[in-house]
């Protein structure tokens, strides 16, 4: 098992691509799913300087906090609303370039500019939502989602 993430890349891409195979060691050998996550949203968090990374769990049909870093986030979200609700209701990935202009973007932290969320399925259904936030707009595009695709199926693998 990986003990410390090191990132030596300047560009996202890069980041990314260096990353990934330490969250793969970072995982191996461990099977608490909880444990994993949140040491997956650290190395995310820790490499990449997002504002906010985290999980939201579908637990009693709603969206539930999970393992998450940076500010201090919403704790339940229902289906439909927001982009994470959004995501979990249409069970695709969202980008969102200006959070401003999303409607019924739900505002957990004032400093949240652009988003991406992610949809991470189980027997078909999404299981959890993966949501990044930057405070910068239009900080994701297809390099995030390609990459962050790739730890969603790690994530995916772990159940």
């Amino acid at each position: 098992m990986v003990q410390e993430i090191t990132i030596s890349r300047t560009t996202r891409d890069e980041k990314y691509k260096e990353l990934l195979p330490q969250i793969k060691g970072l995982v191996t050998g461990e099977s608490d799913l909880i444990a994993n996550l949140a040491n997956i949203m650290a190395a995310l968090k820790s490499s990449m300087g997002f504002l906010w990374i985290g999980i939201y769990l579908v637990k009693d049909k709603e969206l539930v906090l999970g393992p998450f870093q940076g500010p201090v986030a919403c704790t339940r979200i229902q289906k439909g609303n927001g982009v994470s609700g959004k995501v979990w209701q249409e069970k695709r990935t969202i980008i969102v370039a200006d959070v401003d202009k999303f409607p019924g973007h739900i505002i957990c932290s004032s400093e949240s500019r652009s988003e991406i969320v992610l949809p991470i399925m189980k027997d078909n259904e999404v299981a959890m939502i993966m949501d990044l936030d930057s405070s910068s707009l239009n900080d994701f595009d297809a390099i995030d989602e390609k990459y962050l695709q790739e730890i969603v199926a790690i994530i995916e693998g772990l159940f």
